[in-house]
């Protein structure tokens, strides 16, 4: 914690809700973490592909966790506050109130989480219409964005739907919660919501897919004030607001962004002199940012726009104002290693052996396959044991929700040893899946040389290794494992006036840790290794197209 005589350091608070914590961090204007808190928020799972969660537990847990980071920090050198969030949809009646998004009524689970496929049906018949605004989605809307939950709420929750005052994206509720202003984010709108920069919200779009109730109130219900990221929110900091999060009165507040453009913001814009890296020297569309934690994101962008198949946008000014945004995309990346790892037989003998280590679950496993690799190196293991990563569907570039994951290769053996393989072969796996959209991007247009990553799995040797082998690029790592905080806190040093503009923000504060280069050595493996991953969705659409028939 700083020492008194420092008293002309400025910090900004980062607030980033993930899928299962809120976190906080204190960043200084350099982009160090001074001060970081946690706290689990509450998932609840009623039925197959429904999630949801609680606006207020997740609230409560912004204010905990920026407290904790706060305190004994003079408030005068707190100068500014950014939010960022998952794009979950937020539902609330006409005095801010929530409102049930489950058939129980039970009106505090008023959140379905961005992760939700109840709405199959709903998203299918949207992309029917084949309506112009799919262009900027890549051509079909994931069931992940608003539009296809707020048409399944319309239809199965018509008590709620009456009664809906707002519908925010959880980045923008929490930006009301703190200034009581609802204006949005051009982020959220732009990228979940189908509003364009120039053209604003398409009434024949809405009118099509059903919600024509949304145009009658001039968009009152999803936003008809859209401010751009970084941007002052209102007057800052409400008397509430300030008392529940342990903050001055009046600070700035900055319009927010999901938890990915966060972390994009948080490293693309690094300052990487010195480190003998192609995008050197290059703008920085040369950049891949990667997100990797639950899911994995990843932002590319480009100085005028490029319509990339399956993947999300082009989106102008989402991320880093003046550039169009590319956002491609796995839906179960963290979450499905954890669901390999954690469900197969040998996981008790793991965790039992980790924990007399005094290492996590992966720590070990990394351990653990390089004494069974012998001569070999680590990635060769997997030569007859092969994964198709998609067990929570295609989101990038097959744009395929129907997608199941598979595994070919496996054999009675039940230890510990093939418990590692299997481990190595979802990494693996996640890896191709990241260069088949990187090969989407490039063929529409896009020259990526460099991929920043940041996230809880951007942690993990093994799987960092296994991106920059599998796709042949440098990965670079921030110097702050917390990028998306730190993307956050750039929000609110925004905000502040103390930078002149988010890409001034993004080089000061964004800072290079290490670099990892790709063993070239290895390139024919993967290439044959990708090979395979290409045939195995092939045999999946052939094997299913026959039952079809059926």
């Amino acid at each position: 914690m700083p020492s008194e005589k420092q008293t002309a350091v400025k910090y900004y608070v980062g607030v980033d809700v993930g899928s299962a914590s809120v976190r906080a961090a204190l960043v200084d204007g350099f982009g160090t973490v001074v001060a970081h808190a946690e706290q689990p928020i509450q998932v609840w799972e009623p039925r197959p592909d429904h999630y949801e969660q609680s606006s207020a537990d997740i609230w409560a847990a912004c204010c905990s966790v920026t407290k904790e980071v706060v305190h004994g920090v003079d408030a005068r050198q707190i100068r500014g506050l950014g939010f960022d969030a998952t794009c979950s949809l937020v539902v609330v009646d006409k005095q801010f109130q929530p409102l049930a998004v489950n058939c129980e009524g039970q009106n505090h689970r008023n959140v379905v989480m961005w992760m939700d496929h109840r709405a199959a049906s709903q998203v299918e018949r949207i992309n029917a219409t084949q309506h112009r605004v799919l262009n900027y989605v890549g051509g079909a809307m994931s069931v992940e964005m608003q539009p296809p939950k707020l048409l399944w709420i319309k239809e199965n929750l018509p008590e709620s739907w009456e009664k809906a005052g707002y519908f925010f994206d959880l980045p923008d509720f929490l930006s009301w919660k703190a200034t009581g202003v609802t204006a949005r984010s051009l982020c959220t709108v732009v990228c979940k919501w189908t509003y364009t920069s120039d053209r604003g919200w398409d009434d024949s779009f809405w009118k099509m897919i059903g919600l024509e109730d949304l145009v009658k109130d001039k968009y009152e219900k999803i936003g008809n004030q859209v401010l751009s990221p970084g941007e002052a929110v209102g007057r800052g900091l409400t008397p509430e607001a300030a008392r529940d999060l342990g903050l001055p009165e009046g600070i700035a507040v900055a319009a927010s962004l999901i938890d990915a453009h966060a972390g994009g913001l948080g490293v693309i814009g690094a300052d990487v002199k010195g480190h003998n890296l192609p995008c050197e020297n290059q703008p920085i569309t040369s950049r891949l940012a990667m997100i990797c934690g639950t899911s994995s994101c990843h932002m590319g962008v480009s100085e005028t726009p490029i319509f990339v198949p399956g993947v999300w946008g082009p989106y102008f000014s989402a991320m880093v104002p003046g550039l169009w945004l590319n956002e491609g995309g796995q839906s179960a990346t963290g979450k499905l290693i954890d669901h390999v790892v954690r469900g197969h037989v040998a996981f008790p003998e793991l965790e039992a052996k980790a924990a007399a280590s005094a290492h996590s679950i992966y720590t070990y496993l990394n351990s653990h396959l390089d004494l069974i690799k012998k001569s070999l190196p680590v990635g060769f293991l997997t030569v007859d044991l092969h994964v198709w990563p998609d067990f929570h569907g295609n989101r990038s570039p097959l744009t395929d929700l129907t997608l199941k994951g598979m595994v070919v290769g496996l054999t009675l053996s039940r230890g510990l040893d093939e418990l590692a393989l299997i481990y190595l072969a979802t990494i693996q796996a996640i890896a191709l899946g990241t260069r088949h959209i990187l090969e989407a991007m490039q063929a529409a247009g896009h020259d990526i040389t460099t991929l920043f990553l940041c996230g809880g799995l951007s942690k993990n040797p093994l799987f960092v290794q296994m991106h920059t082998d599998i796709t042949g690029k440098p990965v670079v790592l921030s110097k702050e494992v917390e990028s998306v905080l730190v993307g956050a806190a750039i929000l609110g040093a925004c905000a502040s006036g103390d930078f002149a503009s988010i890409q001034e923000a993004m080089a000061k504060m964004g800072k290079i840790g290490r670099v990892v280069q790709p063993n070239h050595e290895h390139k024919r493996f993967y290439d044959k290794k990708y090979e395979v991953f290409l045939k195995l969705v092939e045999h999946q659409r052939e094997y299913r197209s026959i039952m079809n028939s059926l």
